[in-house]
């Protein structure tokens, strides 16, 4: 930021400008009742935060247990008071940064998965090469008529992506993504 830029409300201007910004997934154990979800994003938005995607569901249904898993940015200062300020939110049992534990694990990254439904429309060979693509990316139909196809597609977002990319000239008209779920590898839980 240069003498002339003024900062803004977002976090992303309190670290030095020499630290990098890095992807981190987050897993959030919270309790499942009304206005959780609100009061965590609300953290995000209300300091400037981004995220990149979010997943909920409950997962512990006795224990009324939800998992919230979140993908965001931002330099090591802003990724760790994000952590810190996650945990002060009452409902909030534990906050698991999925990224960091990887690491620490000699991991790359954790296990992360998306899923997408994806309408492509066409007729005559744009339909079989669909068929041949979504066959080629292991995408099922889950739909079709004589106009269109619903794909299903599970994979990494790199794998979505090529794959929205490429059904894009053959008649693609809709994409809808779940987000990411993620959970790191080896015996212990979260």
């Amino acid at each position: 930021m240069n003498a002339h830029q003024q900062p803004t409300g977002s976090a992303y201007f309190i670290a030095p400008e020499t630290a990098k910004a890095e992807s981190h997934t987050l897993s959030v154990l919270v309790a499942n009742e009304p206005g959780v979800l609100a009061r965590v994003i609300g953290l995000f938005s209300g300091r400037g935060y981004n995220i990149e995607s979010l997943t909920v569901s409950e997962t512990e249904h006795e224990a009324h247990l939800s998992r919230i898993t979140i993908v965001t940015r931002g330099t090591p200062t802003v990724l760790e008071q994000i952590k810190a300020q996650l945990e002060r939110i009452v409902p909030v049992h534990r906050v698991v940064d999925l990224t960091v534990r990887a690491y620490a694990l000699g991991q790359e990254r954790p296990i992360e998965r998306e899923v997408a439904l994806v309408k492509v429309v066409g007729q005559g060979d744009h339909r079989a090469e669909t068929l041949r693509l979504a066959d080629a990316f292991h995408a099922k139909v889950v739909d079709a008529t004589v106009e269109h196809f619903i794909l299903e597609i599970t994979g990494k977002s790199s794998k979505i992506d090529q794959f929205v990319a490429i059904m894009k000239p053959l008649g693609l008209v809709e994409v809808c993504r779940t987000g990411i779920a993620a959970m790191n590898r080896g015996p212990q839980g979260m």
